[in-house]
């Protein structure tokens, strides 16, 4: 009989049995990736294409990503949108700097439909000039409204001074780009980089390889001859850059330097420093700025990637009167993790949380095909989680202190304040 006095007794997470999709040839260099192990009836795919920002001049890519579902010669977008809607369907669409994602979401039974609606809906998009001229007028409105948050302010300044060496990663909209968008060129960058700028798809569901062939058949048409490629690397421009609002109630603060990707070999070390610093609740950041000081609600340090390298960033909003201080208290921790060993007791509960979370990032096959794709686009597999797993257990507290000596200089950073 069960002693329920006694706590369960723990087990350390060794090493996670991920289940590798299966790879199918659309091209010779594009790829279907199928995560067939799905115990529901549900399904989704996901289409990636060469459409980010850093292709086409400024505006193309985003108005082009938001006319996806703008209507057909034989169709209209509210017609478009019941059909799928009418299937049990789901769509959505994204565009970062990089590359741009068309998303379908449905029942496994539906899919067939579904897909050959989203083939017509977007191979026979008409750039009809009703919805274009609204979607301009929608987004330009939006614009001016994110002109008054000091978010949206010191995000511009930050992604230009971030990426300042590489012309296409730093640039940002202006308002007078909205007047100057040309039909002609959303029609070319649409052919150019959708109709034939398919890089990648992906499919979670349990269906049979006829359908896989139907799914090849049905977007082959689509893929690029080659693969795109990326710049590896880019420079900040360090130093302090203060926007002023005086009407603002908070000023948005963020602070941030160029770094590497996942293919680094410091990159899973890294994580462990960048979780102490400020990446779960029980932070140094949110434990000093948060909770000692009640400087702000929220504060927290990531680190993001794109195919060829990566950052660090942190990210808070403040009262007006505490930005100085707040500054100065970011690199105080800075600066005591580079002065001061980590404590084993601290250095423990964040490896743990690490892995746990690592664990539960794994969870379904939704999460796994997840998982796959952002070690594949580095050519990883998913060695890299055991890798990592591995690492978390054994990194000490001088590694730290190394590694927050070596990335984590006040004088690299770039510093963007608004309000």
């Amino acid at each position: 009989m069960m002693d329920r006095k006694l706590p369960p007794q723990l087990k350390e997470i060794e090493q996670v049995s991920f289940v590798r999709p299966h790879i199918f040839d659309i091209n010779e260099k594009v790829k279907l990736y199928w995560m067939k192990e799905v115990q529901n009836e549900t399904a989704r795919l996901d289409l990636t294409f060469d459409a980010g920002t850093i292709r086409g001049n400024r505006m193309v890519a985003s108005m082009v990503n938001g006319l996806l579902l703008s209507g057909s010669e034989s169709h209209s977008s509210t017609e478009i949108s019941h059909q799928i809607d009418l299937h049990g369907g789901f769509f959505e669409s994204a565009v970062t700097s990089e590359n741009a994602l068309i998303s379908l979401y449905g029942l496994r039974e539906n899919f067939p439909k579904l897909i050959r609606i989203l083939k017509h809906a977007i191979e026979q998009m008409s750039f009809v000039e009703k919805e274009v001229s609204e979607l301009i007028r929608d987004r330009k409105q939006r614009y001016q409204v994110n002109l008054q948050k000091t978010s949206f302010l010191a995000q511009r300044a930050f992604q230009e001074r971030l990426f300042a060496s590489d012309p296409l990663y730093s640039r940002v909209s202006e308002l007078e780009d909205f007047d100057h968008i040309d039909l002609s060129e959303l029609k070319l960058f649409f052919r150019e980089n959708y109709l034939n700028g398919l890089i990648k798809v992906s499919l979670v569901g349990n269906f049979n390889t006829d359908f896989i062939d139907e799914v090849i058949d049905t977007f082959g048409s689509w893929t690029k001859d080659c693969l795109p490629t990326y710049v590896d690397q880019v420079h900040n421009e360090p130093g302090h850059y203060h926007i002023s609002k005086e009407d603002a109630l908070q000023t948005t603060i963020r602070v941030g330097r160029t770094l590497f990707n996942k293919t680094h070999p410091d990159y899973i070390d890294f994580q462990v420093l960048n979780t102490i610093l400020g990446d779960y609740f029980g932070s140094r950041l949110m434990t000093n700025i948060r909770e000692d000081k009640g400087y702000t609600y929220g504060i927290g340090s990531m680190s993001a990637e794109t195919h060829g390298f990566g950052y660090f960033l942190i990210a808070t909003e403040v009262g007006k009167e505490h930005m100085e201080a707040t500054l100065k208290e970011i690199r105080l921790e800075i600066e005591r993790l580079q002065n001061e060993l980590v404590s084993n007791e601290e250095l423990s509960l964040v490896k743990n949380y690490l892995l746990g979370q690592t664990l539960k990032s794994a969870d379904g096959p939704y999460a796994m095909i997840d998982l796959f794709l952002a070690v594949q686009e580095h050519q990883l597999d998913f060695d890299f989680y055991n890798e990592a797993i591995a690492r978390f257990k054994f990194i000490t507290p001088q590694r730290i202190q190394e590694l927050a000596r070596l990335y984590l200089k006040w004088e690299d950073f770039t510093i963007v304040s608004a309000g």
